[in-house]
């Protein structure tokens, strides 16, 4: 199944990206929410351009930007459906034992460090379970897809909520079968010159 996603990255990381000059590296930072992988926001380039934008408020990107990329979500673990969660149920349950033999502590979700939001952000023990799934499988996901609820409410009273987003980790590189501009007007953007060479 073909799908849109955007990455939200440093101008000189994206455009190197759209010129076919390097592709984006995958991550495998232990607290990511979807285990390894090159991550996307599903269908939204204003969420990923904020999220590059909260990097660099803490000076973590330099010139926040997004890119799109166009998806084959291939052999994908959509962590919404009922099948792939009793996967990771019984991925959880192994890997707790497996840490229990060896009398390690078992990883857990956290909050980060001086953030004072109700959400655990440091998302160590769901990442540590999809990536445990991955590794136990012969034939292992391409991609990992999840929604995830985040963020206040768009209104008084509401359920609906300003972060909630789709996102995919890629862990195949081949499932991006190309990448591409969003429409950078409507985002408040626009291309500045610069090197993009080698």
């Amino acid at each position: 199944m073909l799908t849109i996603g955007y990455h939200g990255c440093p101008l000189d990381v994206g455009m190197r990206a759209v010129l076919r000059q390097e592709g984006l590296q995958p991550q495998n930072k232990a607290y990511h929410w979807l285990g390894d992988g090159i991550y996307f926001w599903e269908n939204d380039p204003h969420r990923a351009l904020e999220w590059a934008q909260e990097k660099a408020s803490r000076n973590e990107v330099k010139d926040p930007f997004v890119i799109g990329a166009i998806i084959d979500l291939g052999r994908c673990l959509d962590i919404n459906l009922r099948e792939n969660q009793t996967l990771l149920i019984s991925s959880f349950e192994s890997l707790k034992v497996e840490f229990e033999s060896v009398g390690k502590p078992f990883p857990r979700n956290r909050k980060a460090k001086g953030d004072d939001r109700e959400i655990n952000v440091l998302r160590f023990r769901d990442c540590a379970v999809i990536n445990r799934l991955n590794q136990s499988l012969a034939l292992p996901f391409d991609t990992v897809r999840g929604l995830f609820v985040e963020g206040d409410p768009i209104f008084d009273g509401a359920e609906i909520y300003h972060k909630t987003h789709s996102e995919i980790a890629i862990r195949n590189e081949l499932c991006i079968k190309g990448y591409f501009l969003p429409d950078l007007e409507s985002l408040g953007l626009r291309l500045k010159a610069q090197n993009t060479g080698p």
